[in-house]
């Protein structure tokens, strides 16, 4: 193991120790949030991002050692192993290099050089590589000599002799890697259409003849090219320059000029076409997918840490509302805690019914927030709510993913006594959760139009805790989720929708099973346990009780106890990021103090006395920790919500006009540009060239998902529903 905490050290740059010393916390079932968040004695402070970088090298090189174990058994039966090879094995940490050593000795279906050896030609091919026959002569002489058998002819003994060369030239780690590197420098990835398939395809349009450099190659491109070849639509292939890679082969196997050189050639040629080019042209599809599924799930992680973070309304008494022009706009009510209390059904095309039941609810349910579901109808939706609650005097609005409160409508509200925030929520996911198991199982008695306008509700007062019910890949945000390595991509997002939830904290007595979920060291099982144990017995009231849950040990107690939060408790602490084994810390603060710990939280003063250097056993990290917690118990990370409006004159693509200059929200980034939702349906795409007057490289850095911004209109392609818009000078 210490050889493989050098190697991840080397590989990212971090202690050696450190590195151990996450290794050995890991392998003691300690998850990646409670390592970074209470461990950073012991690793230096490495941040979450660190911890998970060393987890994933650590997973590797562990599968990396099972598989040296399977290629040294493989090689012992076969009574081929030696001390060298051994060594070379074990000194192997690259698994590109690890195969090649593998590959004269990997078991493979039986092939023309295998039939060849058969035959006895092994010692032919032998005799060729010499380049010691110079005439035609001689070469016709030597294979007379291996005629027998199954060899009828001079010429079938010199086909096997040169099937044995191409196959030991593509085995031999030199020439693999000679190739390699032409597929490095020259390698250019082609993409054509299916000949008969141009109509069906014409979504690919821009790849029916596309040639371009791998290297340079963009992951959205790569990944869109590969989504068409398996849709039958694309035939695509990576190629080096191959006369260059001949050449090179042709340098390390031939050293004269004669009749056994020219059947050499004819090997060569035979075998880099035939095995060597396609196996390291699979190798290199292989890495450039990895590499753009690599680029796509960074890019996907972003967005939705973003999507998940974002800024929550908080617990108010809130009216949800899912547009829709033919079957209605569907109401629910939501009580503080999101539970549902009534939903029913209004039309817009009968305003003065749909504005009396909406009065109604909003009276009689004591609404506090609207939100409405930014999708087919939610513009005009708005605007009618909007304009209901103006004339009754009780307006202050917020529209897409920040609040708005202009002059007008704070006098408006300041006469009434009462405001009411209407919010256009972004619905992407909804319908998906809307027939979830988990919505089913939540109210097994409401249809799917019930179940999707409370989710839009609740996503508006607490995003974290609502989209965390749904998958991912629905919720709106990345590109070509579908076409990545759908495994990776799900450890990536987990991990982001772990570090998001701990990151905030979890109230233990409100929380349902699914965020309780991905709390540190829980789990469904678990979370589900809490949820019982919290219906049969009340709420906790300090989180020792969280001792009592079934399968609940110390172990998993350890992980989870400091995410987890409880509101009016028995200890103050059990209300903060302070993890319990550091409770005694604060205690003693506190009686140094002579005071109590809830006065010390509450009292700055008291805090600015506290005598640090007196507590320095606990690590100065953790020090520094507890006393920001101190400062700001159970902070949350999330950014407060902002104004926004959108522009009141445009809802359709048909209201743009190049040149309009408007206020957008960003809904998606990619590494291609960023679509911005601008209140007409369709989205719109800032291009990775009109992001800033300035080259941009990742658009990640230069906006994020949930920002305001100031766009100018450059295209509307209305029949392909294509808006193209800039940021530059904005």
């Amino acid at each position: 193991m210490n050889n493989i905490a050098s190697i991840i050290a080397d590989r990212l740059s971090f202690p050696a120790n450190c590195v151990s010393a996450v290794m050995e916390l890991l392998d003691g079932g300690a998850t990646i949030p409670f390592i970074s968040r209470y461990r950073k004695e012991a690793t230096g402070a490495m941040d979450e991002v660190g911890v998970a970088a060393v987890a994933e090298q650590y997973d590797k090189l562990k599968e990396m050692v099972k598989r040296k174990e399977t290629i040294i058994s493989t090689i012992e039966e076969q009574g081929r192993m030696t001390a060298d090879l051994r060594k070379r094995i074990d000194c192997c940490w690259d698994s590109t290099e690890l195969e090649d050593i593998y590959l004269p000795f990997k078991p493979k279906r039986r092939t023309k050089a295998q039939i060849a050896r058969e035959h006895g030609l092994e010692p032919l091919a032998t005799q060729l590589l010499l380049e010691r026959l110079a005439t035609d002569s001689d070469l016709e002489r030597t294979a007379r000599q291996f005629v027998k058998g199954e060899v009828k002819t001079a010429d079938q003994a010199l086909q096997g002799a040169r099937d044995i060369i191409a196959e030991s030239m593509c085995e031999e780690e030199a020439c693999r890697n000679a190739v390699r590197r032409e597929f490095t420098y020259t390698a250019k990835i082609v993409s054509k259409v299916v000949k008969g398939k141009e109509e069906e395809a014409a979504k690919y349009r821009d790849y029916f003849n596309f040639s371009e450099p791998l290297k340079r190659c963009s992951s959205h491109r790569l990944l869109a090219m590969r989504r068409g070849e398996s849709e039958g639509f694309l035939r695509v292939s990576v190629s080096p320059d191959d006369d260059l890679a001949i050449e090179k082969l042709m340098r390390r196997k031939v050293h004269r000029s004669g009749a056994a050189s020219r059947q050499i050639e004819m090997a060569v040629n035979d075998g880099y076409k035939r095995l060597l080019k396609p196996q390291i042209e699979t190798e290199f599809a292989a890495m450039s997918k990895e590499k753009a599924d690599a680029e796509a799930i960074a890019v996907f992680a972003s967005g939705l840490r973003q999507l998940l973070l974002a800024a929550p309304l908080g617990q108010k008494r809130t009216l949800g509302i899912d547009p829709g022009f033919r079957t209605g706009c569907k109401v629910v009510c939501l009580d503080a805690q999101g539970n549902l209390l009534h939903h029913t059904v209004v039309y817009l095309h009968r305003q003065e019914e749909a504005a009396q039941t909406l009065r109604r609810l909003v009276r009689q349910y004591g609404i506090e927030a609207a939100a409405i579901g930014n999708g087919t109808a939610g513009r005009e939706t708005e605007q009618f709510v909007r304009s209901l609650f103006a004339e009754d005097g009780i307006l202050a609005l917020a529209s897409g993913a920040g609040r708005l409160r202009n002059s007008s409508s704070e006098h408006s509200g300041a006469r009434s006594g009462k405001q009411i925030e209407i919010f256009s929520v972004n619905e992407d996911g909804a319908s998906v959760y809307s027939a979830s198991a988990a919505a089913r199982e939540e109210f097994p008695n409401e249809d799917v139009t019930v179940r999707g306008a409370v989710s839009i509700a609740r996503r508006l007062m607490d995003p974290l805790a609502e989209l965390v019910k749904i998958d991912s890949k629905s919720i709106g945000v990345g590109q070509y989720q579908h076409d990545v390595d759908q495994s990776a991509l799900k450890r990536q997002l987990d991990l982001v929708v772990e570090s998001c939830v701990n990151s905030v904290g979890v109230d233990v007595n409100t929380a349902s099973k699914h965020l309780l979920t991905y709390v540190s060291g829980l789990g469904p099982v678990l979370a589900q346990n809490i949820v019982d144990y919290r219906a049969a017995n009340g709420a906790f009231r300090n989180r020792k009780a969280l001792m009592k849950v079934p399968r609940m040990g110390a172990k998993t107690f350890e992980q989870c106890a400091g995410f987890l939060r409880i509101q009016g408790g028995d200890n103050p602490l059990d209300n903060s990021a302070v993890h319990p084994e550091s409770y005694g810390v604060v205690e003693q603060m506190a009686k140094d103090l002579r005071c109590t710990v809830s006065e010390l939280m509450a009292n700055p003063q008291l805090r600015a006395a506290i005598d640090r250097k007196k507590y320095s056993a606990v690590g100065e990290a953790t020090l520094s920790d507890i006393m920001k917690e101190l400062d700001k118990p159970s902070r949350d990370p999330r950014q407060p919500l902002k104004e926004f409006c959108f522009a009141p004159n445009v809802h359709t693509p048909e209201d743009l006009r190049v040149g309009m200059h408007l206020p957008g929200i960003v809904s998606n980034v990619t590494n291609f540009g960023a679509f911005v939702d601008i209140g007409v349906h369709e989205k719109g795409l800032v291009h990775v060239s009109q992001l800033a007057d300035y080259y941009v490289k990742d658009p990640t850095t230069v906006v994020h998902i949930g920002e305001q911004v100031e766009v100018t209109v450059i295209d509307i392609d209305l029949k392909r529903n294509r808006i193209s818009l800039s940021m530059k000078g904005n």
